[in-house]
């Protein structure tokens, strides 16, 4: 099954994660696997008004949110991934962000963005660089394989790019 972009025009946030898990794929969801952070942190951090399930995915648009992956393949662990899969990614998230003009564009996965986007030296937080018009965000990946980053670390650091966002309203 495919996992499809959950994507609008005017989107406060477009969320992009590295790749479909192979639940996640099973399941035509983002971040399936009940071991996955990132719905906790999203609502922990005050993007949604509550602890949403992957399930109702569709529903981030109302929140002024979006889902997207830099590769479609489904794998186990990220690290399957080639770099031109993920150098390709890049370019298709390029693509995403000029069509449908997201204020911000946060990439879950600090590695990933690395490889996507050439930037070996790229850490957590706001990037100088842009996507297309929008904001450049990398945030740390929410996978349970994460161990740098437990749940309320994770949060924190959604929190301080929806502090940004709201500061900006």
């Amino acid at each position: 099954m495919n996992v499809p972009d959950i994507v609008g025009p005017g989107l406060d946030v477009l969320f992009c994660g590295i790749n479909p898990g192979l639940l996640s794929a099973a399941k035509g969801q983002h971040f399936a696997r009940p071991g996955n952070r990132f719905w906790p942190a999203l609502h922990r951090s005050g993007f949604t008004p509550r602890l949403m399930s992957p399930a109702e995915q569709d529903e981030l648009l109302r929140y002024g949110l979006g889902i997207t992956n830099l590769v479609a393949r489904p794998t186990a662990r990220a690290d399957e991934l080639t770099a031109e899969e993920l150098r390709a990614g890049g370019e298709r998230l390029t693509a995403l962000a000029r069509r449908y003009r997201p204020k911000v564009v946060a990439v879950v996965g600090v590695t990933a963005y690395r490889a996507a986007f050439g930037r070996k030296a790229a850490a957590i937080g706001p990037q100088e660089e842009t996507i297309a018009s929008a904001r450049l965000w990398v945030l740390p990946n929410p996978s349970g394989l994460n161990a740098h980053y437990q749940l309320p670390a994770l949060a924190e650091v959604f929190g301080r790019l929806r502090s940004e966002i709201a500061q900006a309203h």
